[in-house]
């Protein structure tokens, strides 16, 4: 017999990936300012924490204990409960959360 289990209702904070270059840049140094910061993406010395832009396709690259995500336009940039960043895409995203405010 298995147990069923829901998430506890917890609010982060998240921002997504439109295209728009402003808005884009803003989430880069969000994302910057509340990391390591900015790392080479050609680098083989990638931090646990920290941005970067994937000189291939454009997309950011968020650097995590579990390692690289990728965010394309359209991806949220979620900053969880610990402060930690991850990338969601946008179906996953709308069918998780829910908007209950802006951040101050």
């Amino acid at each position: 017999m298995s147990n069923l289990y829901r998430t506890r209702p917890v609010t982060i904070e998240a921002r997504q990936l439109d295209g728009n270059t402003a808005n884009d840049y803003d989430i880069y140094l969000w994302i910057e300012a509340n990391t390591q910061g900015s790392f080479d993406p050609l680098s083989e010395d990638i931090p646990t924490s920290g941005v970067s832009i994937d000189p291939s396709d454009g997309s950011f690259m968020i650097a995590t204990p579990e390692g690289v995500m990728h965010a394309r336009r359209g991806d949220w940039i979620i900053r969880g409960v610990a402060g930690e960043f991850s990338t969601c895409r946008d179906d996953i995203f709308r069918a998780t959360y829910e908007s209950v405010g802006e951040a101050a």
